[in-house]
């Protein structure tokens, strides 16, 4: 591979994954500065720079050794963004909508893209430009909707698991969060068996959404 054809892979599939990930981080956030915890501002995580997010492993390798081909498994994450519950006025609520906000953030991203995909039925391009469109944003659906589908998997310390814990016990709930180091082993190895299988046990739903979410774009734009 030369280095153009090396530049053109980072563009197309490494920076989006990149914003897709730091917009994820900065939602969180951000809701957590509207509702009254300022630890994420006060660190300079209320940021859509990726380098205050990156994680090394899964910000940085994992993901480039995916983009440049040598791993089957393109899957990566950031740090997360850090939320002091003290500064919350109702902590078990506040929570809910903080951890919401990463997923509902990568879905409203996801929903952005697939309106690009209206709109260039509209726009004069040549044919690789057209090709070159369709690919790059297909990517960023894909890879927006497998952060927020994979996100709200309803396990710590996923923000599923902080979603569900509203709805959860208190002893429940600790008991996951003690736990969430071996939880996070397990899901790991799902990912990882799900891609060298080709089970489809993660991609499933993401594609499911995928083609929902294709289908009502199309009905909207041939009104």
């Amino acid at each position: 591979m030369d280095f153009m054809d090396t530049m053109a892979k980072v563009m197309m599939f490494y920076v989006p994954f990149l914003f897709a990930l730091s917009f994820h981080e900065y939602a969180h956030g951000w809701v957590a500065r509207r509702l009254g915890d300022p630890t994420a501002e006060m660190l300079g995580r209320v940021s859509m720079n990726p380098l205050v997010h990156m994680d090394l492993l899964g910000t940085v390798v994992l993901p480039l050794m995916a983009v440049l081909g040598s791993s089957p498994l393109f899957f990566g994450w950031a740090k997360p963004v850090p939320v002091s519950v003290n500064n919350l006025e109702n902590p078990r609520k506040d929570m809910f909508w903080i951890a919401l906000a990463g997923p509902g953030s990568n879905f409203l991203l996801a929903i952005i893209g697939f309106i690009v995909l209206g709109l260039r039925n509209y726009i004069e391009m040549s044919a690789s430009m057209n090709n070159f469109v369709l690919q790059a944003v297909h990517f960023f659906i894909m890879i927006n909707l497998f952060l927020a589908i994979f996100n709200l998997i309803p396990v710590h310390p996923l923000d599923g698991g902080k979603i569900l814990a509203r709805f959860l016990p208190i002893r429940t709930n600790i008991w996951l969060e003690d736990n969430s180091s071996t939880i996070s082993m397990v899901l790991f190895g799902l990912i990882i068996f799900s891609a060298v299988t080709g089970s489809g046990v993660i991609t499933a739903p993401v594609y499911f959404v995928y083609s929902v979410l294709e289908t009502l774009t199309g009905l909207i734009f041939m009104l």
